[in-house]
């Protein structure tokens, strides 16, 4: 009886070591992001391009099952949570503003590509320039064109 107890403990303890351990390894594919980032924000529409500074403060929280994005600009300021999923298989973006959580949101990764999906007619992306900039952009799915609403190009700062 008491091998029989064991052995399911033992089960419990690596299904879970193993689900910890998964959502990390998920959660590490986002280390591109992670630092302190300063630059320019660009702004798309039919008026024309309109810029401003902005920064962006990325970190691993709660040994590293979180990533947490922090972003202030004159325009907007956001605190977003990015989480794994293991039963879902999948990233979950949550994005706060002064007004509290917006929603939450699947996203991939692929590619060295993070991309958020708030419909399937507009999306966000997260990767890295050639240079190792940040860069991050909002499009919209027009005439079956993706188009740009937003764009950041971000270099590191020490902090």
């Amino acid at each position: 009886m008491k091998l029989k107890y064991s052995l399911i403990l033992c089960f419990l303890i690596t299904a879970f070591s193993l689900q910890g351990q998964t959502e990390k390894e998920a959660l590490s594919k986002l280390s591109f992001m992670i630092g302190n980032w300063k630059g320019n924000s660009f702004s798309f529409s039919a008026k024309g391009t309109k810029s401003t500074e902005v920064t962006e403060d990325v970190a691993y929280k709660m040994d590293g099952s979180l990533v947490v994005l922090d972003v202030k600009s004159p325009w907007i300021e956001l605190h977003t949570i990015i989480s794994y999923s293991v039963k879902d298989q999948c990233y979950y973006y949550h994005p706060f503003s002064k007004k509290g959580l917006r929603d939450k949101y699947k996203s991939n990764f692929e590619n060295n590509v993070f991309r958020v999906y708030f419909s399937t007619e507009r999306r966000l992306t997260f990767t890295l320039t050639k240079e190792g900039y940040f860069h991050e952009f909002g499009e919209n799915l027009k005439d079956g064109k993706w188009e740009k609403y937003f764009e950041d190009i971000l270099k590191p700062v020490q902090k």
